[in-house]
């Protein structure tokens, strides 16, 4: 039952206090009505005996405390879901900003969800396809993993989501019905009409739903935001039986809108003033995403943040890394040279690979050339050392191999075109080309027969 109240006992920015509230509870929807015509939004954060601490979704301008109804709902946030949402634009609150009107819901779900029991979760395979030889060869996603992309301001992470958004599938044979949801917080209007641009251009915005929270919307906005999305992820995948892919961008900026928020409400900080609850909200988020029994869909997420100072050890990377199976990180020195996308394989991992891959999933060479590549690059590391000690002329011709090797896997295998597309198939072909350069016994990561069966066909082709 909703209940209405005349005033209000304390603004403090964008929290609100109301004292003498009955029957008040945790994350409830609070609307507000200033001077009898202007209609704001919030929730509760904090309930203490009678009194509420109410987070605004919109600035305080104009509201005081004489002139304020606040009306309690009696529920928590929630957004109306149907499969009209895909090919939408919403805001960070789930309201239609695409011109195309209301959604008709077919359900109407709370959007703080609830958590996967984990024994009914099942176990993630398969693999989702990026075209990104990096990701799909290296550290391959699979279906319900969530595998974060750690870069930093001026990396093109941006440009590296889209292109995933563009690419992304189930694979060519593949006849399940896929879908997207990217959900942006704190982004720049710019860097958003970059997004929606290029999903219109490249003709993929009818199956991909976005929630797009721009750096001049408020704060308390931006924490609703991924769980506006994921609810409405979990509803496509776990409802209409699709596999869906959640791409939450920026992370850092959701991070600081919780540490700005905790700030306000007077609580004490934890590392970089950070809530000392970062880490469990974080993981309420990552942990929506996975494989439910009996259920034919999926969710699956890459949440992209930007380390503070390419700081991998901050809190936020530091924290997420703890919670995700792997990550994917974006270096700067690549960028340097001129390398799109980035990606250094070394720091980078998916935990989950080894049972996505394979004979039954990709090819059966996968896992082989995948160690080989990894191992190789390494050696590269130590090659490039060397040499800058007693010069590339003083090297062994084996270590000299190495730096060829290494110079072609950068150019060949991670740097590749912004609307370059390419399949597994592709991507393991180039990775034997590659160790090709290498003399035969270095390839000792390689089982004997595949090494047989790839190498040899590899060395007829040239």
């Amino acid at each position: 039952m909703a209940i209405e109240y005349l005033g209000l006992s304390d603004i403090n920015g964008p929290l609100i206090v109301l004292e003498g509230v009955k029957n008040a509870s945790y994350e409830e929807v609070v609307e507000f009505v200033v001077e009898g015509k202007q209609h704001k939004k919030g929730r509760i954060v904090a309930v203490d005996e009678d009194k509420a601490v109410i987070q605004v979704f919109d600035n305080t301008d104009g509201m005081s405390l004489q002139n304020t109804h606040t009306r309690l709902s009696g529920h928590p946030m929630e957004i109306g879901l149907s499969l009209e949402i895909l090919g939408r634009t919403f805001n960070g609150l789930g309201e239609p900003i695409d011109g195309l009107g209301r959604i008709e819901p077919e359900v109407v779900r709370d959007v703080n969800g609830l958590p996967l029991n984990p024994c009914t979760r099942e176990y993630p395979r398969n693999y989702i396809r990026t075209g990104i030889s990096a990701i799909d060869g290296l550290t391959t996603l699979i279906r319900g993993q969530k595998l974060p992309i750690f870069s930093g301001n001026g990396l093109p992470h941006d440009q590296l989501a889209a292109q995933i958004v563009e690419q992304a599938s189930l694979g060519e044979d593949s006849k399940e019905e896929f879908g997207i949801v990217f959900a942006a917080m704190g982004l720049k209007y710019d860097v958003a009409d970059f997004f929606r641009r290029r999903f219109e251009e490249s003709g993929v915005s009818s199956h991909v739903t976005m929630f797009l929270n721009l750096s001049n919307d408020p704060v308390a906005e931006r924490l609703i935001t991924p769980k506006m999305a994921l609810t409405a992820a979990e509803y496509l995948a776990f409802e209409k039986n699709m596999h869906i892919l959640v791409i939450l961008t920026d992370m850092t900026s959701y991070a600081e809108a919780m540490r700005e928020i905790s700030a306000s409400k007077g609580e004490i900080p934890s590392r970089k003033g950070y809530p000392g609850y970062l880490y469990s909200e974080l993981a309420t988020l990552y942990e929506r995403a996975g494989i439910v029994q009996g259920r034919e869909g999926s969710v699956t997420q890459i949440p992209i943040l930007t380390m503070p100072n390419d700081d991998i050890t901050h809190p936020i990377p530091d924290l997420t890394g703890y919670i995700t199976e792997g990550q994917i990180v974006l270096e700067r020195s690549l960028h340097q040279k001129n390398i799109y996308p980035p990606i250094n394989v070394l720091p980078s991992l998916s935990r989950l690979m080894k049972d996505g891959i394979g004979d039954e999933y990709t090819r059966e060479d996968h896992q082989d050339v995948a160690n080989q590549l990894f191992s190789s690059y390494a050696r590269v590391g130590e090659a490039r050392d060397l040499a800058s000690v007693i010069g590339e002329d003083e090297l062994s011709e084996t270590d000299k191999k190495y730096l060829e090797f290494g110079a072609c896997f950068e150019k060949e295998f991670v740097a590749q075109g912004l609307n370059e597309n390419r399949t597994i198939e592709e991507t393991l072909d180039i990775g034997w080309r590659l160790l090709h350069i290498l003399p035969r016994e270095e390839l000792d990561r390689i089982d004997t027969k595949i090494l047989e069966k790839y190498a040899d066909a590899e060395e007829s082709r040239q």
